[in-house]
């Protein structure tokens, strides 16, 4: 393992750590308060965890949140938390005078009352369940789960911790998706019977990359946590973890659950009662074990006998802008080959969403003659619901609880199972259990990955 830090003054200075300083074993520097209720002119101390890609965004958005204090950053890779601290001085962003290598240390800090989730999704779980169980509110990135049993923990022990947890999806509280939803809640296309979601993103291949030794400066037992510890290669670290099973569930777990998210939501579903996945890894030899093509089917059996369907395709490589979506009205830019959004298909007509990334502008189309109907754009500030809601206590003021988060999860779960498997699942809603096939629930459970002590998932939360 890494050397024990080794700070020099000017280091501790440039952290912005005033007063006390106390070096714990582990690696972490701390300063802890006791922390009451929070009042109504109090701030909220917010920790981020994982602070190399996503994460900054949540450092940026924090910032920009009225009421937060960034009070901690937690990351294994110390040359990254270098990096952010340069990052949010440029900005003009309070740096932390808290830093964790081990977010178990964090935890232990009486003073911080929320964190901020945006790690590997192997972590994203396990670092959830405890906070709840630490008596911290989360704000969790999505998928919140790595596999359907982790998530269906961490939804048990919101509840039983009344903790506010909010998931990544954050389509949820852009003024124009929700606009949008409404608009097919009011009949605007009619019946709605199907939904479509895409991921089309310009992936090149990640190549092979050899064993090595762990880069100076990063903790690599505790980036690895949860998953088998294998030996370091760089296609296995920083972002390229998401093409392993290991770690990631692909693109339909790294970009794909927003849209599967989006396309529940508009189609008023729950839980699907089959599911079917065809796919592969096509055109490139490289160490990637994700599919880069996929193609899944979810079928929605209601009441009276109707039926509802979702489409969901992820594609890598060369493609189309279907519905028009990647283009510039739809959240494209010029020379962009990605296409990311929806398509909903209704009587009367159909409805195009595109990415989340510039706030779901949406466009619709009429009748048989295909006439435009009404769109929207404008973004939303999913950061401060969760915020507010932190604040208020009111969980059912949360635009994408945990409970919602984690049944679009298990959309991308039972995707990838019926893919690795190579059949359709037959899914049970109330059981959450795949009928008559043992070998999917094992794998819905990653039974045979297991969880690396002391990184363990509880069975009771």
């Amino acid at each position: 393992m890494n050397k024990q830090w080794d700070f020099t003054r000017r280091e501790f200075l440039g952290t912005g750590v005033k007063g006390a300083l106390s070096l714990a074993a582990s690696g972490g520097l701390a300063i802890s308060s006791p922390r009451g209720v929070l009042g109504a002119n109090d701030r909220v101390r917010v920790a981020v965890c994982g602070i190399r890609g996503r994460g900054f965004d949540h450092i940026r958005t924090a910032a920009q949140t009225p009421n937060v204090e960034i009070a901690a950053l937690c990351e294994v890779d110390e040359n990254i938390w270098r990096k952010r601290l340069a990052d949010m001085e440029q900005r003009n962003i309070p740096k932390p005078a808290l830093y964790y290598p081990d977010v178990r240390k964090l935890l232990d800090d009486k003073s911080i009352d929320a964190i901020s989730i945006a790690t590997p999704n192997h972590w994203h779980s396990l670092m959830a369940i405890w906070a709840c169980q630490a008596g911290k509110d989360v704000y969790v990135e999505k998928p919140c789960s790595h596999n359907w049993w982790e998530g269906r923990q961490l939804v048990r022990a919101a509840q039983k911790y009344n903790r506010i947890v909010q998931h990544g999806t954050q389509s949820r509280s852009a003024p124009s998706a929700r606009e949008a939803i409404q608009k097919i809640r009011d009949g605007l296309i009619g019946d709605v019977y199907m939904a479509r979601g895409l991921c089309y993103k310009w992936r090149n291949t990640i190549g092979h990359a050899p064993e090595g030794p762990v880069p100076e400066g990063v903790h690599y037992d505790l980036w690895t946590g949860p998953a088998p510890f294998r030996p370091f290669t760089e296609n296995r670290f920083h972002y390229k973890w998401h093409w392993f099973w290991d770690y990631g569930n692909g693109d339909l777990g790294n970009q794909g659950v927003h849209q599967i998210d989006i396309a529940r939501w508009g189609l008023g579903v729950k839980y699907p009662n089959k599911i079917s996945a065809i796919g592969g890894h096509f055109m490139f030899d490289d160490d990637q074990e994700t599919p880069n093509t996929l193609n899944c089917a979810f079928q929605f059996d209601l009441p009276g006998g109707k039926r509802k369907m979702l489409e969901f395709e992820v594609r890598h490589w060369i493609t189309d802008r279907e519905a028009g979506i990647g283009s510039v009205e739809l959240g494209g830019s010029k020379g962009d080959s990605n296409a990311v959004g929806n398509m909903f298909f209704g009587s009367l007509g159909y409805l195009a969403m595109g990415d989340e990334d510039i706030g779901n502008p949406y466009k619709t189309w009429m009748g048989r003659e295909q006439t435009p109907g009404p769109s929207g754009h404008e973004g939303g500030h999913h950061y401060a619901n969760f915020i507010d809601c932190v604040r208020s206590r009111k969980k059912e003021d949360l635009n994408a609880p945990i409970e919602e988060g984690h049944i679009s999860t298990t959309l991308m779960h039972l995707a990838n199972a019926s893919y690795r498997l190579g059949r359709t699942l037959n899914f049970d809603p109330e059981t959450e259990q795949v009928i008559g096939d043992d070998e999917a629930n094992r794998l819905l459970r990653d039974a045979e990955r297991g969880y690396r002590a002391p990184f363990v998932v509880p069975e009771e939360v």
